[in-house]
């Protein structure tokens, strides 16, 4: 898992740490899907948490080309404390954004200086939509994004943001509209688990 291990290692602790959820649940992107990635049971562990988040940093670290962010920034709750160990993994400030009037931004006194690189963070990306929020949030500040890293990546398609991109699990799961959900034509009804609401 860490220090080089593999994706096989890694889905195998998300199970073992009840982290990956098989049932019918509503994303926070408002698609429908039959599995879900809950990264908060695996970062409640504050030693793996620092492993997982000194294993993207260094999984960041090859698409950078030896420069070094002078922050990490991730939307909250969600990445939140993965923002924080990345940045302690990279030496520099971990701010996270939230929303205000139905906008990402940055607050809680959080500053980002004109050109300063940033490095984008969350627990698992699936659409890309809370990521790109942070990406207009950052870049509303005049911030360079450098990078977009992720601890899972269960996007079906492969997102773009524009800047180089690293997750340390990729899984493929289907993804629906609520109107072509096979689960709610079952009579299914979906949980929400996430963090936006």
């Amino acid at each position: 898992m860490t220090g080089g291990g593999s994706m096989k290692d890694l889905l195998a602790l998300f199970k073992e740490r009840g982290a990956v959820l098989d049932g019918h649940f509503l994303l926070s992107s408002g698609l429908h899907s039959p599995r879900y990635v809950q990264c908060a049971r695996v970062l409640m562990d504050p030693d793996l948490a620092m492993r997982l988040g000194a294993e993207l940093a260094r999984a960041l670290e090859g698409v950078l080309g030896g420069s070094r962010p002078t922050a990490v920034v991730a939307p909250a709750l969600g990445g939140v404390l993965v923002a924080h160990e990345v940045a302690r993994a990279f030496g520099c400030r971990g701010l996270f954004t939230e929303r205000q009037d139905g906008v990402m931004t940055l607050r809680r006194g959080f500053e980002l200086a004109p050109g300063e690189k940033v490095v984008v963070v969350e627990d698992a990306i699936t659409t890309g939509k809370s990521t790109r929020e942070v990406l207009d949030a950052v870049r509303a500040r005049q911030a360079q994004v450098v990078a977009v890293g992720s601890l899972v990546d269960r996007s079906v398609d492969d997102v773009d943001f524009g800047v180089p991109r690293r997750s340390l699990l990729r899984l493929e799961v289907p993804t629906w509209e609520a109107s072509a959900c096979p689960l709610c034509a079952e009579g299914s009804r979906p949980e929400k688990p996430g963090s936006r609401r």
